[in-house]
């Protein structure tokens, strides 16, 4: 994948690594397997129906319309019934989005993973304590080889869906039950060259939002 960000100062450049200025000068590289390349991880979600899907930022899991969903979450030797705003499973690509929101308002001590850790951090929303519901699983980290699993207790309206794209879902209703990994797949995104424009430009971004 080659990004290309049309305005650095709109736009701060996690996926669009490159000027529109520098393409033409990388496609041809790219054609020869003359670059450099990361391997961002992704993560992946796989049901008991047989039914898979993949996200590059997260995966959502909850009620379609982000009302209170039930279920049961289990990771390593913990488990506990939820009622929450949903769960989110981030990569280290999505951990500069939705996961990164969570973690600041949460001032959590979580270590977020980056984009090419082979683990993945996961964040329960607005869990709600009651005498059935608990509140103290409600967020870690998956690392390559472990996994989590969420068993609905949705009577409808369950959803899992990655990346933002609600209209593309998987269904997740009562009993199903959905398995988080590190996934197999992995995005090959081409990095700029050393003195590029747009390495110069991204490493004072990165520089500003680390001080920030």
């Amino acid at each position: 994948m080659i990004g290309v960000n049309l305005d650095m100062d709109l736009y701060d450049g996690i996926l669009v690594l490159f000027f529109s200025i520098e393409v033409s000068k990388i496609l041809l590289p790219a054609m020869y397997n003359d670059i450099d390349v990361q391997y961002r991880t992704m993560a992946q979600v796989d049901l008991d129906d047989g039914q898979s899907l993949y996200a590059l930022n997260e995966l959502f899991i909850g009620h379609h319309s982000h009302q209170s969903a039930r279920y049961t979450i289990k990771t390593n030797d913990r488990k506990e019934h939820h009622s929450s705003s949903g769960v989110i499973v981030a990569t280290g690509t999505g951990a500069t989005g939705w996961a990164r929101s969570i973690h600041r308002e949460r001032h959590d001590k979580l270590p977020l993973p980056s984009p090419e850790d082979e683990k993945l951090a996961f964040y329960v929303r607005e869990a709600f304590p009651s005498i059935a519901t608990g509140t103290n699983l409600t967020s870690g980290l998956i690392v390559k080889g472990q996994s989590l699993e969420i068993r609905s207790e949705l009577n409808e309206g369950g959803v899992i869906f990655g990346d933002g794209i609600e209209a593309d879902y998987l269904a997740f209703n009562w009993g199903m039950r959905a398995t988080f990994t590190v996934a197999r797949s992995k995005l090959s995104m081409v990095k700029p060259v050393e003195n590029s424009i747009s390495s110069d430009r991204g490493n004072e971004e990165i520089k500003t939002r680390i001080a920030v």
